[in-house]
């Protein structure tokens, strides 16, 4: 479990499958970062999650490794494994229970992608998620339209301090590169040059 010995002060929560992380994600981490003035931003990769089916992921301990390989030099970013070492189904909501108890006196910000957004009354307890974090809400692509609505509705549900991140626009996807991968095709530009290695080494996405 590696964390950033820092007990007080603003941390971005950047939770997600990572497989693999690419431009799109640090961006993401980047522009938060900035725009709410974060001490820092935890990268946390999914272990089991109740959203997606096991075998269809990479195995936890190689989307760490692409992680580590990708946020290495920006010392704002750092890695929690707290979820990818969990066997069992990894909820939001007891995740943030376990960071505020080794993170005291901080407010935490939670980054998410406006998909998640949308499937967010199916989370585990939305509302106690929205008591322990802010949360940003990441924009996929250059369209901005509709996500207010969205986000005033969540903040009448739920307690929720909620703000849209203005992210620039990165259209790509875990999935486009996975799927350019398998076909073989180039995907320069769109990762970080030593996860790009580290998939290569490892013939990550050929099938």
């Amino acid at each position: 479990l590696i964390m950033k010995e820092q007990k007080t002060g603003r941390i971005g929560i950047m939770g997600g499958t990572f497989d693999p992380i690419h431009y799109g994600h640090l961006l993401i981490a980047q522009d938060a970062a900035e725009e709410f003035e974060l001490d820092q931003v935890i990268f946390l990769p999914t272990g089991k999650s109740p959203h997606k089916a096991a075998d269809k992921v990479t195995a936890p301990a190689v989307r760490c490794d692409m992680v580590r390989l990708a946020i290495k030099n920006n010392p704002k970013f750092s890695i929690s494994t707290i979820e990818a070492e969990n066997t069992e189904i990894n909820y939001t909501y007891l995740t943030l229970q376990k960071l505020r108890q080794m993170y005291q006196n901080t407010h935490f910000y939670f980054i998410m992608g406006e998909d998640s957004l949308d499937d967010f009354g199916n989370w585990k307890n939305p509302a106690g998620i929205c008591k322990m974090a802010s949360l940003l809400v990441a924009v996929r692509g250059d369209s901005a339209q509709g996500i207010w609505a969205k986000i005033e509705q969540a903040k009448q549900r739920y307690p929720a301090d909620m703000h849209l991140l203005h992210a620039p626009a990165f259209s790509v996807s875990s999935r486009d590169i996975r799927r350019r991968i398998r076909n073989g095709k180039n995907i320069r530009y769109m990762l970080h040059e030593e996860v790009e290695s580290y998939i290569r080494k490892h013939s990550l996405y050929m099938e």
